[in-house]
């Protein structure tokens, strides 16, 4: 993980790169959205377009990436995906490329603005089943431009020893331990398929009570589908949980490194290592604790 530079990214310097490169636009209003992200920081230009500006260095390859698979994937998806119409340069003293994509209808994702929880995790497994089935020939590979998503989980080894030594007596050390044993004991046999990368409710849409868009693939990659199932313990449990993992039809061994993505996040952001975003701690102490209730239960322990 990596903490974001020191560029400070705000309507000014927005409305100076639309000036300069996309001029047709640079009579519309330009508006930060409400929720704009970690790695990027996001932007209204008119009613219609998004802006996204990569927030660090780590996060400019994905632009590019984004920008070519994009159309690729989205006529074999279920739901909306983001459409890109325009790529950026660097320049006003903005050192990177940046995307201008089609607007999205839809408010992120709470539990508040969810009809029905278990039909949505439902509808989530749906999209995630179809995103496993495109072709992959050709697409990137884990690596340092989406954070490892789809690789190696034993890449995150270190840190989550690290993390579970700052957390010390704070957490139930030997649970944690063997929730992580069992989710480094395998690795994914199939071929690669398509991972989104960080299926999470600030990256996922409701409209009228229901999913209505995916968002946010600068994590996109091809390898094991484990890390895109944390959100079974992030926002679903019970009924919607027990719906999300029996349709993805996904074996045991994928579903522990699953496990296993979801304890390591939690873990080095309630260590607050650096890099992480000191905003969830919060809610990574409850992932935690629902992750390790969870496989107790499982285990019947």
């Amino acid at each position: 993980m990596t903490g974001t530079d020191q560029v400070n990214i705000d309507v000014s310097l927005v409305r100076k790169l639309i000036a300069t490169q996309f001029p047709d636009w640079a009579g519309l209003e330009i508006r930060p959205v409400e929720h704009g992200g970690w790695d990027n920081r996001s932007f209204h230009l008119g009613d219609h377009m998004l802006l996204r500006l990569p927030s660090a260095q780590c996060y400019v390859e994905q632009v590019e990436k984004e920008q070519y698979w994009l159309p690729k994937l989205a006529p074999y998806l279920p739901l909306l995906i983001p459409v890109p119409l325009a790529i950026g340069k660097p320049g006003e003293g903005y050192p990177w490329y940046w995307s201008v994509n089609q607007w999205i209808n839809g408010n992120t994702a709470t539990i508040e603005s969810i009809e029905n929880m278990t039909e949505f995790a439902t509808s989530l497994a749906a999209f995630l089943t179809a995103l496993h089935k495109v072709d992959t020939t050709g697409g990137p590979t884990a690596g340092e431009h989406n954070f490892h998503r789809g690789g190696r989980l034993a890449t995150y080894d270190s840190e989550t020893h690290q993390a579970t030594a700052i957390l010390g007596k704070r957490i139930d050390v030997h649970a944690v331990k063997k929730v992580w044993k069992e989710a480094l004991s395998t690795t994914w046999q199939l071929p690669p398929v398509w991972v989104h990368g960080d299926v999470a409710a600030g990256n996922l849409l409701v409209e009228k009570g229901k999913l209505s868009a995916v968002i946010d693939f600068g994590q996109l990659g091809i390898g094991d589908p484990a890390c895109d199932l944390v959100i079974a313990w992030t926002m679903f449990k019970g009924e919607s949980r027990k719906a999300f993992q029996a349709a993805l039809l996904l074996d045991r061994a994928t579903w522990a490194r699953a496990r296993g993505w979801a304890l390591w996040k939690a873990l080095i952001v309630c260590a607050e290592l650096a890099g992480t975003n000191p905003q969830n701690i919060e809610i990574s102490w409850k992932v935690m604790n629902e992750v390790l209730a969870d496989y107790a239960k499982d285990n019947q322990i």
